[in-house]
C-alpha cells in the first residue's frame, strides 16, 4: 500500500474519530438536559402532591367558596405545567435515544475505518513478503543456473 492512501486512511480515521467525540459531547449534553427535564417533572409532581396534602388539611379545618376556587385554578394550573413539563422530558428522552444511535453509528464507523487500515497494513506486508520471496526464488535460481548451490556460501 502507497504512503499516500496510508496517510489518506489516517486522515479519514482521524475525521471519523473527531465526528464520534462531537457525538459523544452530543451525547452528554443530551444526557444532562434529559435528566434535568425528569427531575423537574419530578419536583413539579411531588409539589402538586404536597400541595393536594396540604389543602386536604385545610379544607378539613374551614374554607370558603373563594378558597376552593382558588385551590382548583392552581391545582389546573399545575397540572397543565406538569404535563408540559413531561412533554418537554419525552422530548428529551427522543433526542437522548436519537444521540445514542449516531454515537452508535460513529463509532461504527470508526471500528470500520480502523479494521480498513489494518486489513490494508497487512496486505501491504503479505505483498512485501512475496516480493522478497520472489526474489530470494530469483536469487537461488541464478546461482543455479551459474551451478552454485546458494547454500554453500551459507555454511562455509
Amino acid at each position: 500500500m502507497s504512503s499516500s492512501n496510508l496517510q489518506a486512511l489516517n486522515v479519514l480515521l482521524e475525521r471519523a474519530e473527531a465526528e464520534r467525540d462531537e457525538a459523544l459531547r452530543f451525547l452528554q449534553e443530551a444526557q444532562s438536559r434529559a435528566s434535568s427535564a425528569r427531575n423537574q417533572h419530578d419536583q413539579l409532581s411531588q409539589y402538586r402532591t404536597d400541595y393536594t396534602s396540604r389543602w386536604t388539611q385545610e379544607f378539613t379545618r374551614q374554607t370558603t367558596v373563594s378558597m376552593l376556587g382558588c385551590y382548583q385554578n392552581f391545582g389546573q394550573r399545575l397540572d397543565q405545567a406538569i404535563g408540559q413539563q413531561a412533554g418537554i422530558a419525552d422530548f428529551a428522552d427522543q433526542r437522548l435515544t436519537a444521540a445514542r444511535d449516531v454515537l452508535r453509528e460513529r463509532e461504527m464507523r470508526v471500528a470500520s475505518v480502523r479494521k480498513l487500515i489494518e486489513r490494508r497494513r497487512a496486505e501491504a506486508m503479505r505483498s512485501q513478503m512475496r516480493q522478497e520471496q520472489r526474489a530470494t526464488d530469483e536469487q537461488a535460481a541464478r546461482a543455479a543456473a551459474r551451478g552454485g548451490n546458494p547454500m554453500t556460501r551459507l555454511v562455509a
